[in-house]
């Protein structure tokens, strides 16, 4: 081989490996950083929740229990896969005695302090960071940190059951329901999502879903048949469909 074509070869090596590093660091910052607030449109089916309409579906609703405590400890999803870690983060804190861990009952747990010792060892940062949770990695995260979390699949039920059960929990005080969802289902960029969710309207037969990805949705309310849809949706990486998790303080 002459010199031309091995200097050629030298050349091609050298930008094939500076493209792979680039697209490499492209990856890596885009899972690591902050989301920035970019609001979507809200799809035709959905009502945001801070719309006129909105507010009259809140106040028509007389299943809102669980919507005050959720929004005093809101907070949004600091990074693209993390709206399992911010969901939990938000029922946790809300719990009435608060996440039980290192001997600090009433500490508020942050999306930084999440991945303690015992949530590592269910699913550590990293692997959320760069390919999110399934729905029964949520429960037993949510367990790690002291909850009584239950999974229930939405193949394993109905949406006439999950109405009902969600009905009960949005009417009760101190437990509180995250729904692992399709986005495409609401009308929205199809994606894998989960959040709390905070009130039901019966004359609308709506859910409002306090969606943790606040940078680009406001809470939104949206049918229980479309919510449904998206639970009953396929999750890839777990093989099954999606569904919710229902949280209470451990018993003592």
């Amino acid at each position: 081989m002459n010199k031309t074509k091995k200097a050629v070869l030298r050349g091609l090596l050298v930008v094939s490996l500076a493209s792979a590093a680039w697209s490499g660091w492209t990856v890596w910052n885009t899972a690591l950083r902050a989301p920035s607030f970019n609001r979507l449109p809200v799809p035709q089916q959905l009502i945001a929740g801070d719309s006129a309409t909105g507010q009259q579906l809140f106040v028509g609703s007389g299943y809102t229990a669980d919507y005050d405590p959720l929004m005093a400890h809101f907070v949004a999803q600091v990074r693209p896969a993390f709206c399992g870690v911010a969901s939990s983060v938000v029922v946790l804190n809300a719990l009435p005695a608060g996440p039980a861990r290192q001997g600090m009952p009433t500490a508020q747990l942050t999306q930084h302090s999440f991945f303690d010792d015992a949530a590592s060892q269910v699913r550590n940062e990293w692997r959320v960071t760069f390919g999110g949770m399934t729905l029964a990695q949520l429960r037993d995260l949510l367990n790690a940190h002291g909850a009584n979390a239950t999974a229930t699949y939405a193949s394993d039920t109905t949406l006439e059951a999950f109405r009902e059960l969600a009905k009960m929990n949005l009417k009760t005080p101190g437990d509180y329901l995250l729904v692992n969802y399709q986005r495409g289902a609401l009308g929205q960029r199809p994606t894998g999502h989960i959040s709390p969710l905070a009130a039901y309207n019966a004359a609308s037969d709506r859910f409002l879903i306090l969606d943790v990805a606040a940078y680009k949705y406001p809470p939104v309310w949206v049918k229980a048949q479309d919510l449904w849809a998206g639970m009953n949706a396929t999750d890839p990486s777990a093989g099954r469909t999606r569904g919710f998790v229902a949280v209470k303080a451990a018993a003592k």
